[in-house]
């Protein structure tokens, strides 16, 4: 009988296991094909952008120009990579809080969400947010220096990686876990999970080589990635670096009105 019990407890685990290897797109990706508000509804004139990453992908964004330009000094533009579930049309809070501190942003979404061709993966979303910089440089003639890459949640892993590999004027890493395999273990602890990911976004490797101003956000009410993981990816981050605690769990955007919040974003933003 122990023994029958033991196989079916390993027959069980086995099961699990198969299914959290081969399920785990569906984990780390939540894409959302349909747009629930355009910028048009809420009057922000916008660029509707395609861009090609492959001969047959497209990736799908919008670029909005802050009402006020710079009057000396350049316009900084951010490049916005959002987290891992949804669209584009649900980031329109962040638009419009970066046009009113004075900043352009191009906002986009990663292959298979929204009106993006294709589906995401690891090494696709790196690409994806890699061309939009590209279109920034090459076809708005941004200059590098003015490029702020700002990621969120899954989106700062992406950030954090395109940081290392093009010159930009600074990084925003918002909300964002260390790696996948720090996240897979709080969340299946039982689970071996060094042996099962497909993923890595191991921001906390990466992070020290990014040489460009580094500005980390976290709330320590955050209920899904543990602040302390925010806490980590700055300690291991090189100056000039900067730390704003924000409040309110992982999805809240209450901070947004917040002063101390809203006053290092501009400072940031401009470069002061």
């Amino acid at each position: 009988m122990i023994v029958w019990i033991l196989i079916a407890l390993g027959a069980a685990a086995a099961l699990a296991c198969a299914a959290f290897y081969f399920l785990q797109d569906r984990l780390v990706f939540y894409p959302t094909r349909e747009f629930a508000v355009t910028p048009d509804q809420l009057n922000l004139p916008f660029e509707d952008v395609f861009i090609h990453v492959t001969p047959r992908d497209r990736i799908h964004g919008w670029y909005f120009r802050a009402p006020t330009r710079a009057m000396h000094g350049r316009t900084p533009v951010v490049l916005f990579c959002h987290g891992n579930a949804g669209n584009i049309s649900h980031r329109l809070e962040t638009v419009d809080l970066v046009l009113r501190l004075g900043g352009d942003i191009f906002v986009f979404d990663y292959r298979g969400y929204g009106r993006s061709d294709g589906s995401a993966s690891e090494d696709r979303v790196y690409a994806d947010a890699e061309a939009c910089y590209h279109w920034l440089v090459g076809q708005k003639g941004i200059i590098p220096e003015d490029i702020i890459l700002f990621g969120r949640s899954l989106g700062g892993a992406v950030a954090v990686e395109v940081a290392r590999r093009v010159c930009c004027g600074g990084l925003i890493v918002e909300s964002t876990f260390t790696s996948v395999a720090d996240m897979a273990r709080k969340i299946f602890p039982y689970f071996p999970v060094r042996y099962l990911l497909k993923y890595e976004f191991d921001s906390l490797r990466k992070i020290g080589s990014v040489t460009c101003p580094i500005l980390v956000t976290h709330s320590p009410e955050d209920e899904l990635v543990p602040s302390e993981m925010g806490e980590r990816l700055f300690a291991a981050a090189n100056a000039p670096k900067q730390f704003v605690h924000l409040r309110g769990g992982h999805n809240d955007r209450d901070f947004f009105e917040d002063a101390p919040y809203k006053e290092a974003l501009r400072a940031f933003l401009h470069g002061s």
